[in-house]
């Protein structure tokens, strides 16, 4: 399995301009790549990532000799993130790749036979040992490193390579987890983990900053400051989201054997305008990418409720149905047994119980 460590860096003057003369070759060996994709499609061509890197290595030393100021790596590991960017769209999976700009994502690839670790420090070709923050958690082959700026601090990313194979784990013990917005998620067991809501939190903070970079003189120094103090911002609220997410997640597959959720339409229930900022608040969509790989890494069968399965409007109980439950009911009333319950209660409850009702033979392991 391979498993991803980010840590942060701790840059001199000199190391930070360096890598921002590798991330600024990346994205312009990227928006070179794309221009002339383009370029050569609406001629009649049918230009591939393959050809487009042989086009720009026969001219970027003449043309672009401030390339060989960073490592290799930096101007040509792009042109397959074209490639993959295109075979995304050509799938549907994704929109059709844009240029990137300066200042998002700023980022470049090193690759695992040019990068060594050691303890608290890592080596970037052309530039140096740079101290991180910790030391790599993980043992195992180094794939790659990618070096990426989030708000004004730098980050390694590490891709290690781990040489173990998940077992099933012995634990039988069964949960049902219900997401939603008042708590982030009900258990089956009776918790309930209440979310931090980070970004409702410091709304006001996130007006008044970005109201006072809209005030600024574009190309400014006190735009670019006021720019850093709002992404400043948005990261301690990601960074915030992540940490809760990341225990509950840890959590349940400590102490779980078999986990199940719900298939939400995350991207659905987001046109709701209502709904959508507290939605997003929580992040659904993390939650779950969280849980698949730590379910997979620990053994533990994640089980995914089909989306139609009623968990809300069926009595945990007796199995009745009630059509009459609103978004404003709180509580679960079951009109044939009278059994009466918090309703997102009934809601985990009813997930716990989907493995035995839809039958065991069609539970294999991992998700389904």
């Amino acid at each position: 399995m391979i498993f991803a460590h980010q840590i942060a860096l701790d840059l001199t003057a000199d190391q930070e301009t360096f890598c921002k003369k590798a991330a600024g070759t990346a994205r312009f060996t990227y928006n070179w790549g794309l221009a002339h994709w383009k370029m050569q499609y609406r001629n009649g061509e049918k230009p591939t990532a393959a050809q487009l890197k042989v086009q720009w290595n026969a001219i970027k030393h003449e043309r672009y000799p401030w390339v060989d100021e960073v490592h290799r790596d930096a101007h040509s590991q792009p042109f397959a993130h074209l490639s993959t960017a295109f075979g995304k769209f050509f799938r549907h999976e994704a929109k059709h790749p844009t240029f990137k700009k300066k200042g998002r994502h700023d980022s470049f690839y090193i690759a695992n036979d040019k990068c060594t670790v050691q303890g608290k420090r890592f080596r970037i070709p052309k530039l140096g040992w740079v101290r991180m923050r910790e030391a790599l958690r993980f043992m195992g082959k180094l794939i790659s490193v990618t070096v990426s700026r989030l708000a004004d601090t730098w980050f390694a990313s590490f891709a290690v390579q781990l040489d173990i194979a998940p077992t099933p784990s012995e634990n039988q013990a069964v949960v049902g987890v219900d997401l939603g917005i008042l708590h982030l998620a009900t258990l089956s067991t009776g918790q309930t983990v209440t979310g931090p809501k980070p970004l409702r939190k410091l709304t006001q903070a996130l007006r008044r900053r970005s109201k006072g970079l809209s005030r600024k003189v574009l190309g400014s120094a006190n735009r670019a400051k006021a720019k850093e103090k709002l992404a400043r911002l948005h990261y301690r609220i990601a960074c915030q989201r992540k940490d809760t997410l990341h225990k509950l997640t840890t959590d349940l597959v400590q102490r779980f054997g078999i986990v199940v959720i719900e298939d939400l339409h995350v991207k659905g229930m987001g046109q709701n305008h209502h709904l959508a900022q507290a939605i997003s608040d929580m992040g659904f969509g993390l939650f779950r990418r969280m849980l698949t790989y730590k379910a997979e890494a620990a053994g533990v069968t994640l089980v995914v409720a089909d989306r139609w399965f009623p968990s809300s409007k069926r009595c945990s109980q007796c199995g009745c149905l009630t059509d009459t439950l609103s978004l404003a009911d709180r509580t679960f009333h079951c009109d044939g047994c009278g059994f009466a319950c918090n309703r997102d209660r009934n809601a985990a409850l009813n997930l716990a119980n989907y493995p035995r009702l839809v039958g065991k033979e069609r539970l294999g392991r991992g998700e389904r």
